[in-house]
């Protein structure tokens, strides 16, 4: 047994991996961007140290998704029973060209590749919460098209092309759906690769005195920030995908019960030791001041595109992720009980960014 990934050896890929191996008792070929091998070997490296289990079967080859096969040659594929698709770019402010190359071809060439394996028994993608778009109200895991407007390309050719796996998989290709929220680091350590959304607040209150100051975009009572932590994403797809009543469903990868505006700020306020003075404004203008005022970008550092996620007005539904985890891992950890650990493990790395792999 084969197992295919892509997004190796991103933020999901490479804590998932070693999951999927050991559940499977496979080895795994991961298509690598050949401007990511160095990383993607020292990240094996580490994987076979950390999980002795999985030493000797993971293999790279370098590839791309954006071109048809993949990079592969088709005997690469010929014994594969089990692909993963993360790669993506996972940029608010990606330019539509790239975003369309990479997300909606690159996910097509995928489909297209895995096609051709005989053995398949299921494609597992990772696709977004935010799929949705700007839907206002409650969004259940089997609904896309809403006919909400996208916030930026990134959700419009996310939805663009999980429109084409759903099309695949209702002509019959075995598939599952993960629609993660926001994801941030480990909730037992603080660690991540990457810091944006939530961090670019902690970043923000985290360079000003005790008495902080914050604009607030919209309503803060009556919208929510869906967080979940990386290692809950890692257990429920390790558990959800070895599911047979899995095949064909999407999943919410979200916390059932999000923090509104308010509290989350409240909250970040608390674990950064500030006291918040409030500026309510317009969405549109607090994103067209970050955008256009001179000096406040380089002072604040929050990018305009991130405004969204702070004034959304779609909740996400978790019934069949809920349910069928229901023998499984635990659902999302509080925010309020890892916070903490997220802000601490900031402060200890300033070496981390948030430019997006891809």
């Amino acid at each position: 047994m084969t197992v295919l990934m892509t997004g190796f050896p991103g933020f999901l890929g490479s804590a998932l991996l070693p999951r999927i191996l050991n559940r499977t008792e496979s080895t795994a070929i991961c298509l690598v961007q050949s401007k990511f091998a160095s990383l993607a070997k020292r990240r094996v490296a580490e994987l076979s140290v950390a999980e002795p289990s999985v030493s000797g079967r993971i293999e790279l080859v370098e590839g791309d998704i954006t071109q048809p096969g993949l990079g592969l040659a088709a005997a690469a594929l010929a014994g594969v029973t089990e692909a993963w698709h993360l790669a993506a770019a996972y940029d608010l402010a990606v330019a539509r060209e790239a975003a369309v190359r990479i997300n909606v071809d690159g996910t097509r060439n995928v489909l297209d590749a895995v096609e051709q394996c005989p053995n398949l028994t299921r494609l597992h993608y990772f696709s977004t919460c935010y799929v949705s778009g700007r839907y206002a109200g409650p969004f259940g895991e089997d609904d896309l098209e809403v006919g909400a407007p996208f916030n930026n390309h990134y959700e419009e050719t996310k939805h663009l092309a999980e429109a084409d796996v759903r099309w695949r998989m209702s002509a019959g290709m075995p598939a599952t759906i993960y629609r993660p929220s926001i994801v941030v680091g480990d909730s037992r350590t603080g660690e991540t690769q990457k810091f944006d959304g939530p961090y670019f607040v902690m970043q923000w209150l985290l360079r000003q005195p005790r008495h902080a100051i914050l604009p607030v975009a919209g309503d803060p009572t009556m919208t929510r920030v869906n967080v979940v932590p990386r290692d809950f994403v890692v257990d429920a797809v390790s558990y959800l995908s070895g599911l047979a009543i899995s095949e064909g469903r999407t999943y919410h990868l979200a916390d059932p019960q999000p923090l509104t505006v308010e509290e989350m700020t409240d909250v970040l306020a608390r674990a950064t030791g500030r006291q918040l003075v409030k500026i309510p404004l317009p969405r549109k203008l607090a994103k067209g001041s970050l955008a256009h005022v001179p000096g406040l970008y380089r002072l604040m550092r929050i990018p305009p595109e991130a405004v969204d996620y702070f004034a959304h007005p779609t909740f996400y539904l978790t019934d069949h992720c809920r349910a069928d985890l229901a023998d499984g891992p635990v659902g999302p950890p509080p925010f309020t009980g890892y916070v903490d650990r997220l802000v601490d493990f900031m402060r200890r790395h300033s070496e981390v960014g948030s430019a997006a792999m891809f």
